[in-house]
């Protein structure tokens, strides 16, 4: 699994239109093969940060993904409504688990059979 995670700087009095110009292309992306989530939403401490995330099955669903017109069109709709830098990284992901156990306590550890 691949998830992708950030944040992009936008102009703050464009913010809404820009995230609302985008819907149709965030909702198509989440019908592509291999896309498990994909969100663009506000901070609500920052008038000016967009919060990227994203989780892909496989790197072919990502280049898929990117090679196609919904990543292109954000990218070009984010351009037209004043962007300002973007910190975006991608991880890969190995294990996944729960963050809480059978008893409801939250685990910093890894303690599934399936993280050993």
């Amino acid at each position: 699994m691949i998830i992708i995670a950030g944040t992009v700087e936008i102009d703050p009095t464009k913010r809404e239109a820009a995230l609302t110009a985008g819907r149709e292309l965030e909702a198509a992306t989440r019908r592509q093969p291999g896309c498990l989530d994909y969100v663009w939403t506000v901070d609500g401490l920052s008038a000016s940060t967009i919060y990227v995330f994203e989780r892909w099955e496989s790197e072919a669903a990502l280049a898929a993904h990117f090679a196609g017109p919904n990543y292109n069109g954000m990218r070009a709709i984010l351009g037209s409504f004043g962007l300002r830098g973007a910190a975006v990284l991608k991880y890969r992901i190995a294990v996944a688990e729960p963050v809480y156990d059978a008893t409801g306590t939250p685990r910093p550890d890894f303690f599934t059979e399936a993280a050993n």
